[in-house]
């Protein structure tokens, strides 16, 4: 996950605060000198710290604190409370509207990842049902218009631009009268970078603006540059309406937290944040949810939004059905690795769990379970129908298994490991059998029923562990408000 060492400082800090016998003003002092030594390493401006470390103690006074009061909770909402603070810049951005067509203008320094961030940004609203459209004014570097072009290509995302043209102006009207006459309904310029602010950057980016009349202009910046981000927004809010922010390359870099701080204090909305080079490593930056994954306290939110764009709604009664009569098969684990690598980054789903902390799978650990799931996948591609949909275990003979290690390409030894993995879910799902299913249009009853107790003995130990126990599990039930997200999980509601 984004920030991981960041966060799981500020994890492990809070951890040792609820580990103490007794919560006073040195327990309480330590916990905060952890989390300021963590934000000062990730080039947060010493001021926002010290400003942060006062706000707290003031609103965590010992002395007017009542007896019975919970003070760790009270700590670490006053926590959370300053950390999304520092990172809200207390103003939304334009949000652009299906239907009504939006001219959005990128602007930015060479190297901050522009390019590559308009397709990503394109891409994202094409899978929320935009029609999105990529104009290159950028003829100021070469090969600019073939990086946009090779990545609107891969992203099947219309695209216009010049090898012949040199006035970016004439590209950016031009391009904007193309896609408007095709009824795109977003817009996206590219305009050119340059290596240092410089007054011919900021006088060709007002000449696009002034011709194009976008109705939001994003400020793409690189996060390695830490808290310098706040003299570079600065400038660039100066000469241009910028509207929003993306921060770039925050996989890679310590100095994020100091960059996303640093944009807020100019009060420019960041709006997403680019966590890889992928096409679907980019995220919606919302502080709250951004901060409590960064604590370790998961976004419920978010990951049921990923369940839905992921499992069809229609297919999750099915699933219910299957879980209560125990049969797991291969074809339902190949369902499930499909399902899990369209949620995306393994590191990011992870994160939105509450009771995992940002460092519970670093970056390379992530890139290899993917690899494993997707070899696993593989080894199913070469079984037959009979095989993929029995549910035992015995069928696989050593016949089958070099049969299946031939077609795929992988070694005996693989496909094994593969049918031991089968057995230890099929293990796992066998556990739900019994499972009462409601009729259709009782969803919501069972889980207006569902309460911690049942949540506990289905959940396995080590998960339970993780949230906190039946008291972490009991707030991550509050967390989900009540039973509508858990309904809708299991295909009621009123979606």
């Amino acid at each position: 996950m984004v920030l991981a060492q960041l966060g799981g400082s500020i994890a492990r800090a809070l951890q040792q605060m609820s580990n103490a016998t007794i919560i006073d003003e040195k327990v309480l002092s330590d916990c905060l000198n952890e989390i300021s030594r963590a934000l000062l390493q990730a080039d947060v401006q010493f001021k926002m710290v010290r400003e942060m470390q006062l706000n707290i103690k003031r609103i965590v006074s010992f002395d007017e604190l009542a007896a019975g009061h919970n003070k760790r909770r009270i700590i670490q909402k006053a926590i959370f409370d300053e950390l999304c603070n520092m990172l809200d810049p207390g103003k939304p951005s334009y949000t652009p509207k299906k239907g009504k067509t939006s001219v959005v203008m990128f602007v930015g320094l060479q190297g901050s990842g522009k390019t590559t961030t308009c397709t990503k940004y394109a891409y994202y609203h094409q899978k929320k049902g935009w029609k999105p459209a990529l104009v290159c004014a950028d003829t100021f570097r070469a090969g600019a218009f073939d990086q946009l072009k090779q990545n609107a290509t891969k992203a099947k995302i219309p695209f216009y631009g010049s090898y012949m043209e040199s006035d970016p102006v004439k590209i950016a009207v031009e391009g904007v009268d193309t896609f408007k006459k095709e009824n795109c309904d977003l817009l996206i310029i590219d305009t050119s970078g340059r290596h240092k602010q410089e007054a011919a950057l900021f006088e060709e980016m007002r000449q696009v603006s002034e011709a194009t009349k976008p109705d939001l202009v994003i400020f793409v910046m690189d996060s390695s540059i830490g808290q310098a981000a706040f003299d570079q927004a600065q400038a660039f809010r100066q000469n241009v309406p910028v509207g929003a922010v993306i921060v770039t390359k925050m996989d890679g870099h310590a100095k994020g937290g100091g960059a996303l701080s640093a944009v807020a204090a100019t009060k420019s909305p960041i709006t997403f944040i680019g966590t890889g080079e992928h096409m679907d490593e980019f995220e919606v930056f919302d502080v709250k949810p951004f901060v409590s994954r960064l604590l370790g306290m998961g976004d419920w939110s978010g990951f049921m939004e990923k369940i839905h764009e992921v499992v069809p709604t229609d297919q999750q009664p099915e699933l219910l059905q299957k879980l209560s009569e125990g049969t797991f098969t291969l074809r339902i684990m190949y369902e499930q690795f499909q399902n899990i690598l369209n949620m995306g980054s393994l590191g990011q789903v992870f994160s939105m769990m509450p009771g995992f902390n940002a460092e519970f799978m670093p970056k390379g650990h992530e890139k290899e379970s993917q690899a494993r799931i997707k070899r696993f996948m593989t080894m199913m591609d070469s079984m037959t129908n009979e095989e993929l949909d029995s549910s035992n275990p015995k069928l696989f003979n050593e016949s089958r298994i070099m049969r299946i290690a031939r077609g795929s390409g992988r070694s005996v030894g693989e496909v094994m490991e593969m049918v031991e993995e089968y057995k230890r879910l099929a293990k796992l799902w066998s556990k739900m059998k019994g499972l009462k299913i409601p009729k259709k249009g009782e969803m919501s009853a069972l889980s207006r029923n569902m309460n911690a107790q049942h949540m506990s003995k289905v959940l396995p130990p080590q998960m339970l562990k993780q949230i906190g126990g039946m008291g972490g599990l009991q707030n991550l039930m509050k967390q989900m408000g009540g039973s509508k997200d858990l309904s809708s999980m299991f295909g009621g509601g009123d979606r």
